[in-house]
């Protein structure tokens, strides 16, 4: 993918039966921005990063967002900023794909 340039970023998820599919969008030392697309039941299990900040934005689908001791829905539109050392992660409960953008600064 060229960049600049104007997207669709759901139009470059990639699912997988088996684990959370990942897509990377754009990547420089300085952010990275991809996709994680989960079929129903698929979970990014609770996580945290040290010297990095996340930001997750739903384009599609539902879910719930798990925060080191509570659980927030999601749907599209909602956004969730995790800072760095703060545990995160996805878990898509419901019926259909749910695809999120994520924003990583410093990239990984």
């Amino acid at each position: 993918m060229e960049h600049p340039s104007a997207i669709r970023p759901e139009e470059h998820a990639v699912f997988s039966a088996e684990k959370m599919g990942k897509a990377t969008i754009f990547r420089s030392e300085r952010i990275m921005v991809g996709l994680n697309c989960f079929e129903p039941g698929q979970e990014h299990k609770l996580h945290a990063h040290e010297g990095m900040d996340k930001i997750y934005q739903v384009l599609e689908g539902s879910g719930t967002f798990l925060l080191e001791e509570r659980e927030v829905p999601m749907q599209p539109g909602v956004m969730l900023v995790a800072p760095e050392g703060v545990a995160h992660g996805i878990r898509n409960s419901g019926s259909e794909r749910l695809v999120v953008l994520a924003v990583l600064a410093p990239a990984p």
